[in-house]
């Protein structure tokens, strides 16, 4: 059949969509907390009168993805009836949320650390003050 005849394309067989998600979280995260944390709020997502319908495996960490230069980013999945997928991982990232909050666990966040002895931290200082308040000004 020529791609032209085509027209357009449905996957009528597949009932559910594997939704994959990744957050970053600081080098001293205590991982086996946040996985805990991930799989209770699975958990209770599951057995909820509004999303339970919706939900074929639950949420679930699976790792970490990676080590960034920031950050250690954590991998989740969930599976859900298509197009069910986005208004559950919503709720789920409002949960994840909520509970790291009253959990001591951070999300991470870029940062620069700017490292030198005293003398150059005066220094930077002292140029820094020239270039707000030029040589000979009132003081």
């Amino acid at each position: 059949m020529p791609f032209g005849e085509l027209g357009a394309v449905e996957n009528m067989s597949r009932d559910w969509v594997i939704d994959k998600f990744q957050f970053n979280v600081p080098f001293d995260t205590d991982l086996e907390k946040a996985r805990k944390l991930i799989k209770a709020i699975g958990q209770e997502m599951a057995t909820d009168p509004e999303y339970a319908p919706n939900i074929i495996e639950p949420l679930k960490m699976q790792g970490v993805e990676q080590f960034g230069e920031f950050a250690i980013q954590i991998r989740c999945k969930m599976t859900t009836r298509p197009g069910e997928q986005f208004v559950i991982r919503r709720k789920a990232f409002a949960r994840i949320k909520q509970a790291f909050e009253e959990n001591g666990i951070k999300f991470a966040v870029p940062t620069v650390q700017v490292a030198g002895g005293e003398a150059t931290a005066a220094a930077v200082a002292h140029e820094g003050l020239q270039l707000v308040k030029p040589p000979g000004a009132a003081k």
